[in-house]
């Protein structure tokens, strides 16, 4: 049985801190990423960092037979658009739709909350990432290249009555 909740409690964002780290591992290995080039990558996030971000998001996770799977949040951003952020989904279940379970739950979560966008960045170099955000409608923005980190930056957006 597969369920998404949001998540609060100190177990919970434990079991988040975990899936976070161990699902953003695999994209760190493949691009090289380490605490010196990129520190601020997901896959070396605190607790204190996602205590911070916490605070102005809400998080939810995905259950697998009562094991915390995935996970992602989601904030508000300006007007009427809100940020997906940390979409994680554990390597060993991948590939079973629980990735496109999250973001069709953004995306009406959003609706609900009178929203008309959802926004996100990745590295735009993820061609594979890319290409699954574009079959759920979501279309690239614009990119950016930050001197702190070692790519370029992919920003992508998609109307939620899409």
């Amino acid at each position: 049985m597969v369920e998404i909740r949001e998540v609060n409690s100190t177990t919970d964002i434990g079991n988040s801190l975990r899936v976070i780290r161990d699902s953003f591992r695999t994209v760190a290995r493949e691009f090289k990423l380490t605490r010196k080039n990129n520190p601020t990558h997901p896959s070396f996030i605190t607790r204190e960092r996602l205590s911070d971000l916490q605070k102005k998001a809400r998080f939810f996770g995905l259950f697998e037979n009562g094991n915390q799977v995935g996970f992602v949040a989601v904030e508000k951003a300006d007007g009427n658009v809100y940020y997906l952020d940390k979409l994680a989904v554990l390597p060993h279940h991948r590939h079973q739709g629980h990735g496109k379970k999250l973001v069709e739950f953004v995306v009406e979560y959003v609706k609900k909350n009178g929203g008309e966008k959802v926004s996100l960045c990745m590295i735009d170099s993820h061609r594979v990432l890319k290409s699954w955000y574009q079959s759920l409608g979501f279309s690239e923005t614009a990119t950016k290249k930050f001197e702190h980190l070692p790519f370029v930056v992919c920003f992508m957006e998609r109307a939620v009555s899409s």
